[in-house]
């Protein structure tokens, strides 16, 4: 299994240019650079499950299968009902809200909105915001207090922050012009979706409606769970297994 930092994260170099198209580009050059093989599977999580959206557009050759672990939502993408994504975009933080507002209307503001202090920012970001899930909530409040969210946040942002988050939001929160996920025809590979019941960042009202468009999408709602899904216990290997199923037993 290999993970690795995307642009502008961690040690990654930045990429100014930055799009979906190079999210899955960077994805198959590191494959190709690794020698992974014609095939692989692909796992993403949350924010960067842009990434996986843009490869099933871009790379849909390369891939076995694919999982996504509570990707994030473009309240704006035109594939949603509008009513119920407005409802639901209103339900958030003030700072969340302002800060999808500026990542799709003027991405260029977004440095500058997320430093002032005065104004309404992203919790999401800063760690200021509750969870729903009590899991989740834990996980939050033992990170604060003991350094480990801002030692985090330190190694994703080496390269500065607007090279890292923010050109990140501005990708999955901006304008979507080449594709969107409703768009999407069936790929030739399966794809799993989990989504936890109880997610306080991406509302599951919309993963179901985005799951039922795309028919060929396994969704798997799993009850009493927040967003963090890493931090679930037993679920990593369920999402493994069930991308890499045992071969039946030898005949005897």
């Amino acid at each position: 299994m290999v993970a690795f930092d995307r642009a502008g994260y961690g040690e990654s170099d930045p990429d100014p240019r930055r799009s979906l198209r190079s999210a899955a580009m960077d994805i198959q050059d590191l494959a190709d650079a690794l020698q992974l093989g014609p095939k692989f599977h692909l796992i993403c999580s949350s924010l960067g499950c842009h990434a996986a959206w843009a490869s099933f557009k871009y790379i849909p050759h390369r891939l076995a299968g694919a999982a996504m672990m509570a990707p994030v939502i473009n309240y704006r993408w035109p594939g949603l009902p509008r009513g119920l994504a407005r409802q639901l975009y209103r339900r958030q933080p003030v700072g969340d809200q302002w800060s999808l507002r500026v990542a799709y209307y003027a991405p260029w503001l977004l440095h500058w909105w997320m430093n002032q202090t005065w104004l309404p920012t992203s919790t999401v970001i800063s760690g200021s915001g509750s969870f729903p899930n009590a899991l989740d909530e834990k996980n939050r409040l033992m990170a604060l207090s003991t350094g480990l969210f801002q030692k985090k946040a330190r190694m994703a942002t080496q390269q500065g922050v607007q090279d890292s988050f923010y050109r990140d939001m501005a990708v999955m929160f901006g304008r979507w012009p080449e594709f969107e996920p409703a768009e999407l025809e069936e790929p030739p590979f399966p794809v799993h979706l989990f989504q936890g019941d109880e997610d306080g960042v991406v509302p599951v009202q919309l993963q179901r409606h985005i799951c039922r468009r795309l028919g060929w999408i396994s969704y798997h709602e799993l009850a009493g769970v927040g967003h963090f899904l890493s931090a679930v216990p037993g679920l990593g290997d369920r999402i493994v297994t069930t991308l890499l199923p045992l071969p039946p037993p030898a005949a005897a």
